[in-house]
């Protein structure tokens, strides 16, 4: 009877194994075949990533430690706190010494090797959307200027479904922030399709930050204003900024710009471009005469450029102000046979930049950069990485009299 108990037991052991075998060949065969250019990653890689998301597998949740005041009770704000450390007063550019003329190009080799290694996940990389625009402006109690700055909006001779629109507000005691949304809704649920656009995406970041309105261009106090004016700016473009082609940052108080004003700075092809903005002010005589209201608009000069070489390293630069020369050449300073003009420094009451000036890294400075902060030192910036910046000094735009 032991005999045949072993021998009994012995035959399921084998009859169990062959099964085994035999549902593993079957399972070999029906699972995914692993690319050709993937086959010499290893198994790991493929253990990985081949488990897939579909809508029959929901992505797992995720327990995310939130605190729940720090949002609005609005759908369409955003608000993530006051958690932003300003950098140093002034700090050292941490750009590479090295010009981009002096950079060393790869061997043809390893040039053919790197475009057969994209080629395979090019069918799944995602490039900016052809024309598509997003506007940017960062407002803090601008509430009387909405109707106007929508009523330009809406006259720009440019598809809405390849426009969108962010806003950040900061630090707003008035009715900004609650109009805004009323706007949104209307945008984009009850306005007609040609009227909505791609996105309107309202943020909120306070910076606690205050300035009564007749104190904001005294000299005194442009370094402080314009470094937060940096952050606002910062924290807008890096939120907002999707798959869109164009960038252009546009000021909350302008008076006027063209309705073509966007096709005809596009037409330029530059990486950054502004026009002229001119203010309409009294003459002594009870006379309106326009002037240049964005005196960040400017080119070095010869002179400029000595006065700088005996700056300290900690100077701020600005501009508009007689009791300090700069000697730099604004837009009202050229000819009118010059009708477009490479630029130092610009403003941003109404600026176009391509979207991969932003995404190589270029934003506004709010610390000390060559001497300038936020427009001015993104200009500086932008140049530093090689990028074209450009101004029109007879294309026209009207900002209100402050």
């Amino acid at each position: 009877m032991p005999i045949i108990t072993v021998a009994f037991a012995l035959t399921c052991a084998l009859l169990m194994l062959r099964a085994y075998h035999h549902n593993a060949a079957e399972h070999a065969q029906t699972m995914p075949q692993m690319p050709n250019h993937v086959t010499d990653v290893g198994e790991s890689w493929y253990a990985k990533t081949s488990t897939a998301f579909d809508e029959e597998s929901p992505m797992p949740d995720i327990d995310v430690d939130v605190d729940q005041d720090m949002f609005s009770n609005s759908e369409y704000i955003e608000v993530l706190g006051n958690e932003y450390k300003p950098k140093a007063a002034s700090m050292s550019s941490w750009l590479p010494h090295t010009k981009l003329g002096e950079a060393k190009t790869l061997p043809t080799n390893d040039s053919k090797l790197i475009l057969e290694n994209n080629r395979d996940v090019s069918q799944y990389t995602v490039e900016p959307n052809s024309d598509s625009l997003l506007i940017l402006t960062p407002i803090k109690n601008n509430a009387k200027h909405l109707a106007r700055y929508f009523a330009l909006i809406d006259k720009l001779k440019y598809p809405r479904n390849r426009t969108s629109l962010a806003i950040l507000v900061s630090d707003s005691t008035d009715k900004t922030q609650q109009m805004l949304i009323e706007s949104r809704r209307w945008y984009q649920e009850q306005a007609p399709p040609e009227l909505r656009f791609q996105r309107f995406d309202i943020y909120r970041q306070d910076f606690f930050y205050s300035l009564p309105r007749k104190q904001r261009h005294l000299r005194e106090k442009q370094k402080e204003r314009r470094t937060m004016m940096a952050r606002a700016r910062n924290y807008l473009w890096t939120r907002a900024l999707q798959n869109e082609q164009w960038v252009l940052w546009i000021d909350g108080d302008l008076e006027y710009y063209p309705p073509n004003i966007v096709r005809d700075l596009m037409a330029y092809d530059k990486d950054v471009i502004v026009p002229n903005c001119l203010v309409r002010r009294r003459s002594i005589h009870s006379r309106w005469k326009h002037t240049v209201y964005d005196r960040n608009a400017w080119q070095e000069t010869d002179q400029s450029r000595q006065v700088i070489s005996k700056l300290k390293d900690d100077d701020f630069m600005v501009e508009g102000y007689k009791s300090l020369k700069t000697h730099r050449r604004y837009l009202d300073h050229f000819p009118k046979n010059e009708t477009i003009v490479p630029l130092d420094g610009v403003g941003g009451t109404f600026t176009l930049v391509k979207s991969h000036v932003h995404r190589s890294g270029v934003g506004f400075p709010a610390w000390l950069f060559q001497h300038q902060v936020e427009t001015e030192g993104f200009a500086k910036l932008a140049k530093a990485h090689g990028y074209g910046v450009y101004g029109l000094p007879y294309y026209y735009i009207r900002h209100v009299t402050d």
